[in-house]
């Protein structure tokens, strides 16, 4: 099995045509590759398909790129980026984020636009090169060339689902360079757009298995669909609970693959996340790493870790100590709910070297013991205001989902970052059937619910924690999402879904204006291109 962080990358080097003026005009260009000369066999098929996945990891996870991640996250309910003291303040621009006080000039409004509709580039690249390529002769079946393109489709048709989550109206593009300067669709019609190809392409696509790991199949298209229709409402206007339903029962019922075996849910809160997670049953379309085989891994260490935290773990990354859980939503999970001390960290850290040596603080607490707090304030000066200029160095719980293991394990740091699970299906499912009927939990809702909120409980408290019909509302529903899928990237889209992401207040923030539902198109954007429109409430130009 060829893990995607080892994927054949298109190699070598374009030579830049230069030199004197000349009035021939047939030269011979060798700063351009035919792609009917290239493309000679199925390895080097295959390599083009395969190039989206290496920039994926660029966007799709928090990898220290402000990319999608960041955004759905960071101007949510449950995670932010403190100044500490001396450090991160960082041009207040996590404090805008926070409040929602954004502005279309900002870094972090451009990079997840570029880097997105870079890798809409490369598929619509090797889309192009593949209308010249003979795959007979380079020894492609009919049906895996038509599987190859549509992968290539429904990863480009997932990009537009995204920027369309992130930015609402954005240009649809599906050749290189045409038009030079695409207009503004509104976001009815790229919705239109991504069911249209997900739809014509998703079950030309493979069975999820093993062998496909980390690649575009039918369970990840399936996917895809379920989560368009869950927000339909949201981006057009029209509801379509049945349409999610349908396709979330697809996946359910296994005609779709499975990464080991039939799809299921796993059986305890660490197999979904750490560094074997390649051997989840949940799993349907992740970000594949093998940190033993390449340099590559995910590298959550810099938004995440505090400047020792590979003491903690006996690892060998420390990070930029950003991000943390805000006060509220750690205590949105109650004492006894597992996830809360297995996906979190809090209290005395102490070296796992040596078990009963403190990690030591480097800021604040120099040389005393690292001990991670609840709150966001200014202790060790006795002040009591918590607000985002308030933190040091221990505050807040930390991220733990996704442990690395040890240096000495054998798969140290080869955790797949996982897009789509089981679980996300089952509160697809579960949701869609609740809004159908008026807001109340059917007997299907909860059975889909409890079963995925056992797993947070102790055997002997799951009864006393079990949902009723009285119990699993809509907002408890939200509620829930938050806990069980915290720090996956998904707060604020399931925030703006239920009507509470510019509308409710948390910690250091207050509600903001509608408009702030969406980001603006980014002016550097609007520069280059007068065919763009900007969203409402941002300025045009």
């Amino acid at each position: 099995m060829q893990r995607l962080s080892k994927s054949f990358l298109l190699t070598g080097a374009l030579t830049l045509l230069l030199g004197t003026s000349c009035t021939k005009l047939d030269e011979t260009l060798y700063s351009q590759i035919d792609a009917a000369k290239f493309y000679n066999n199925r390895q080097e098929i295959l390599a083009g398909v395969l190039r989206p996945y290496t920039h994926a990891n660029a966007w799709m996870a928090p990898t220290g790129q402000t990319g999608y991640w960041r955004l759905n996250e960071m101007s949510a309910d449950q995670l932010a980026w403190p100044q500490k003291g001396r450090h991160g303040y960082d041009d207040a621009q996590w404090i805008r984020q926070h409040g929602h006080s954004w502005v279309y000039t900002e870094n972090f409004v451009w990079d997840p636009w570029r880097l997105i509709y870079t890798g809409i580039g490369f598929c619509n690249s090797t889309l192009g090169d593949f209308e010249r390529v003979d795959f007979t002769r380079a020894g492609v079946s009919d049906q895996e060339k038509a599987a190859f393109i549509a992968e290539l489709k429904v990863f480009r048709a997932f990009h537009y689902l995204k920027l369309m989550d992130l930015y609402g109206n954005v240009p649809i593009v599906t050749k290189v360079g045409e038009p030079v300067s695409p207009p503004t669709a509104p976001r009815a019609e790229v919705f239109a757009f991504v069911e249209k190809e997900l739809k014509d392409n998703v079950d030309l696509l493979p069975n999820l298995s093993k062998a496909l790991i980390g690649r575009i199949t039918k369970a990840a298209g399936y996917a895809m669909l379920a989560e368009l229709y869950l927000n339909a409402e949201v981006w057009t206007g029209t509801a379509k609970w049945d349409e999610c339903i349908a396709a979330c029962d697809k996946i359910s019922s296994g005609a779709t693959g499975g990464l080991n075996g039939a799809p299921a849910l796993d059986p305890n809160l660490t197999a979904t996340y750490n560094n074997t997670n390649d051997n989840s049953k949940e799993a349907l379309f992740q970000l594949t790493y093998d940190y033993q085989a390449t340099p590559t891994r995910c590298g959550w260490s810099g938004d995440f870790y505090h400047f020792a935290q590979r003491l903690i773990y006996d690892g060998d990354a420390n990070g930029n100590n950003g991000m943390v859980v805000i006060p509220t939503a750690y205590d949105a999970f109650k004492n006894n709910d597992l996830r809360k001390s297995t996906w979190m960290l809090i209290g005395t850290q102490y070296q796992l070297t040596a078990p009963t040596k403190p990690v030591e603080g480097t800021e604040e607490y120099r040389g005393k013991p690292l001990v991670f707090v609840n709150e966001i304030r200014r202790a060790s000066e006795n002040k009591t205001s918590s607000t985002m200029i308030d933190g040091e160095e221990n505050s807040g719980a930390r991220f733990n989902k996704y442990p690395p293991g040890r240096q000495s394990e054998a798969k140290y740091w080869s955790n797949d970052w996982i897009m789509y699970r089981l679980t996300d299906i089952y509160f697809y499912k579960a949701e869609a059937l609740m809004r159908k009927n008026g807001g109340t939990a059917v007997p299907e809702a909860l059975r889909l619910v409890n079963e995925v909120h056992s797993r947070a409980f102790k055997a002997s408290d799951v009864a006393q924690e079990t949902y009723t019909a009285a119990t699993l509302t809509l907002p408890e529903l939200l509620a829930e999402r938050g806990r069980e899928f915290i720090f996956e990237g998904k707060r604020r889209t399931d925030q703006i879904r239920f009507g509470t992401f510019t509308t409710a207040s948390w910690w250091d923030h207050r509600p903001s204006d509608k408009t702030k539902a969406l980001y603006p198109v980014p002016q550097r954007q609007l520069a280059a291109n007068p065919n763009l429109k900007q969203n409402e409430g941002y300025p045009a130009k």
